[in-house]
């Protein structure tokens, strides 16, 4: 018997995934050994440590170009501009997590709050200012899960992350400690969902093997270019592009979306809409593009069909909406379709320029509806944050500074000029178009028109309506929150008035390797 050959791993080209997937093994040790008071601003540590230590690797990766871990894993621009975009929202969304335990007013707000409906253990989780300390590292690993989807060169490898980062958000979903009920219903609408669609990507995965005899994206390139696609091969791709789009919140497979945004915590709505869509989109990019390139024919009508749909229901279905954030959440799958607009964008082989433009997209709405959903967290009443639409009516006169953030979220949202979202907007509608996609790009224009007047309805009340006597108070935002408004407005404003300098980087890390 021959010697076994250790496999290729450079652990340089790895970095980012190991600072994070090291957090996240070590707050679970602090979770299990530190004493309960401590816990608190150590995990956070901790958190903020791996997660911006990936960040700074990937800065220092730039221009690498390799294929490690025996070919399951691809360092490339686009690896590492996606990771670094879900290691930053990771960080800001771990100072949410952060706010919603520290800030001495938030506490005593809370304390002093009206005890809601239910059981006597709802009461107690209502008003007890013990800490959950447990979200960090099942944040952390949620991350390394995403960062570690983006890379993934071989399907195995790419369902072992999706299952790495879809676990955690399940848990996280449901640790509301009010309205409990809601939580834990949504956590398990999701988990159900989740599974159903990890069998669909599972079952795709075996076909395509079956069909190939690899389950390696670059193998199962040199298949299909020798031999052709066959009606098992068309089936895998099928089954993964459900799985895969579930994930992405692209209609129909959006039916979690709305309830688990309404009914998770509001800091981890905000990371799951954030972050999840961004390796989502990853993962799609790589399989599509690196895998079945070639045979672009065989998905091209099948991703066209599902931009249109999603935008379609995202945009007529959010008009419905009374509650913030699933309108938020309609909103989400309005833009799955608009990004799939620049899936379309990337052309033939992948020559097209929508390849930087969805990476710049992605980049783009995930810090702004990190920020939307920052302001969200400080619009509170008896029982929790305020989510009714009816309850942010004449929010300008209560708080100017909080309207008008919300605002400038909302416009860039809907792809206002001199916001993020016109840039983003702009330039995957522009590679659509390069690629002959241009009905497209006309129904996508059409849907924004529609999906803006939800968002303009939310401003309209803030600012036009006259404030209830008894409506919700406005917290006062601690460090944390302060710092993730401070940056997500700052980038959506940047982003949308001189976006070349980011645009050039897209551009530059615009290259998947297989």
């Amino acid at each position: 018997m021959g010697a076994i050959e250790a496999p290729d791993l450079s652990l340089a080209a790895l970095t980012p995934l190991l600072f994070v997937f090291g957090a996240a093994a070590v707050g679970v040790l602090v979770e299990a050994f530190a004493p309960r008071d401590s816990r608190h601003p150590v995990q956070v540590v901790i958190a903020l440590v791996g997660m911006v230590g990936a960040f700074v690797s990937t800065l220092l990766l730039a221009g690498t170009r390799e294929v490690t871990a025996a070919g399951a894993l691809a360092v490339d621009g686009a690896a590492l501009f996606l990771q670094a975009t879900i290691a930053g929202l990771g960080a800001l969304s771990v100072l949410l997590f952060a706010e919603r335990s520290l800030d001495p007013a938030r506490s005593a707000f809370v304390a002093s709050a009206a005890v809601p409906a239910g059981s006597a253990r709802d009461a107690e989780l209502a008003t007890s200012e013990h800490v959950q300390t447990e979200i960090y590292p099942l944040a952390s690993f949620a991350v390394a899960g995403m960062m570690l989807f983006t890379a993934a060169n071989d399907l195995l490898v790419m369902f072992i992350a999706l299952e790495v980062l879809s676990l955690p958000l399940y848990l996280m979903a449901g640790m509301a400690r009010r309205r409990r009920l809601l939580s834990q219903e949504a956590a398990v609408k999701y988990f159900l969902l989740g599974a159903f669609a990890s069998a669909f990507f599972l079952y795709g995965l075996a076909l395509v093997y079956g069909a190939t005899g690899s389950v390696r994206l670059s193998e199962i390139r040199e298949a299909v270019s020798v031999s052709g696609t066959g009606g098992l091969l068309v089936l895998g791709l099928g089954l993964l592009i459900v799985g895969l789009m579930f994930k992405a919140s692209v209609a129909p497979f959006h039916t979690w979306t709305p309830d688990v945004y309404q009914g998770a915590p509001t800091a981890v709505t905000a990371f799951m809409g954030a972050a999840t869509k961004v390796a989502a989109f990853g993962a799609i990019l790589r399989l599509l593009y690196v895998a079945f390139g070639t045979a672009d024919w065989t998905w091209r009508p099948l991703v066209y069909g599902l931009a249109i749909v999603s935008m379609l229901v995202g945009a007529v279905l959010g008009l419905t909406q009374t509650d913030v954030k699933r309108m938020l959440a309609y909103s989400s799958i309005a833009h799955a379709g608009f990004l799939l607009t620049g899936v379309i964008g990337l052309g033939p082989g992948g020559t097209g320029s929508g390849l930087s433009a969805t990476m710049f997209y992605l980049l783009a709405y995930g810090l702004t509806t990190l920020g939307a959903f920052a302001v969200v967290t400080l619009v509170r009443e008896g029982d929790g944050e305020a989510t009714h639409l009816s309850q942010w009516a004449g929010l300008a006169q209560r708080s100017p500074l909080t309207a008008a953030l919300m605002t400038f979220f909302l416009l860039a949202l809907a792809g206002i000029p001199l916001t993020s979202g016109f840039t983003g907007k702009f330039a995957v509608f522009r590679a659509a178009i390069e690629d002959g996609a241009w009905p497209l790009v006309v129904v996508a224009v059409l849907a924004s028109a529609i999906a803006a007047f939800f968002y303009l309805r939310l401003v309209v009340l803030m600012y036009f309506s006259d404030a209830a006597p008894d409506g919700p108070t406005v917290g006062v935002a601690g460090l944390p929150t302060t710092t993730v408004l401070a940056v997500t407005a700052a980038a959506t404003l940047v982003l949308g008035v001189v976006p070349g300098a980011v645009l050039d980087i897209a551009e530059s890390a615009a290259v998947l390797v297989g």
